[in-house]
């Protein structure tokens, strides 16, 4: 009589799906910051039901979406936003036209680094909405001034991580360029410029948030029309609804903006390890 032997189940082999990770994994950050609106929007409806917010001073999520809604209807959410939207994209074009090749410059030469660096630091640091009865009395208050203060708003963040890049170059790139004899300019732009990437994107991202920042100041202080103009008018005639509605607004042009930078640094960067 012979003696049957158990045999094992033979594992499966993991294959590349298996390691791929779900929807919700690859997601997480994103559905986490979503689930953690909703329960602010529960929590701040749940408070004006129950009496404890008055709706009238301080709106509601009900009350902003049903608003958001008309001003869509009736055409007066989509200039304000083409305004503000048209601020931020003709500043942040100017802000990288400035930042990007006076950053490198600066950042490769010990001479201009030390003459600028304290004058950038102190301009970084003071909030530039003090400087704003001098961009009035310079500019007025037309699309001019507005400008002005988007670029100053956006192309410092821009400059210092642009300087601090090109200080902090891999000096290997450096003597390859030399070695083949390249000159300053073709050195800046085929050994810094690429080599600097991830320092630029992520100045600019905090240029995208702070010129989004920018634009809505100028648009509440001396603008005529924008999403800031906008708030600042309906809380004036007491429509907090109406201005909750273009917060929101402002508040999802942040979120698209600032994402948007990201998938893009995470796209452009990926050689350098800095970007998870």
């Amino acid at each position: 009589m012979t003696d049957v032997q158990a045999t094992r189940p033979v594992a499966r082999p993991i294959t590349e799906l298996d390691r791929r990770p779900t929807f919700v994994v690859r997601n997480r950050s994103l559905l986490l910051g979503l689930l953690g609106g909703l329960i602010v929007l529960i929590v701040w409806q749940a408070l004006v039901w129950s009496g404890l917010v008055d709706p009238r001073f301080s709106s509601s999520p009900i009350g902003a979406v049903e608003s958001l809604g008309y001003l869509a209807q009736n055409g007066s959410l989509w200039e304000p936003t083409l305004s503000t939207l048209q601020s931020v994209v003709l500043g942040i074009a100017i802000s990288i036209g400035i930042g990007v090749p006076l950053g490198l410059v600066i950042g490769r030469s010990a001479v201009l680094h030390g003459l600028v660096e304290p004058l950038i630091s102190i301009m970084y640091s003071v909030p530039f909405v003090v400087f704003l009865p001098i961009i009035i009395f310079w500019f007025g208050i037309e699309d001019s001034a507005r400008l002005v203060i988007v670029v100053w708003a956006a192309v410092f963040p821009l400059l210092i991580n642009v300087v601090a890049g090109a200080r902090n170059l891999d000096s290997n790139y450096l003597q390859v360029s030399r070695v083949f004899c390249s000159s300053r300019l073709k050195t800046l732009w085929s050994v810094s410029l690429p080599g600097t990437m991830p320092y630029i994107l992520a100045g600019f991202r905090q240029a995208v948030a702070r010129s989004l920042v920018g634009a809505i100041v100028a648009e509440l202080f001396m603008g005529t029309e924008g999403l800031g103009y906008v708030v600042q008018t309906e809380t004036s005639n007491f429509q907090m609804d109406h201005a909750m509605a273009a917060i929101g607004v402002i508040g999802v042009i942040a979120v698209l903006l600032t994402r948007g930078v990201a998938w893009l640094e995470s796209r452009l960067t990926f050689w350098s390890g800095s970007v998870e």
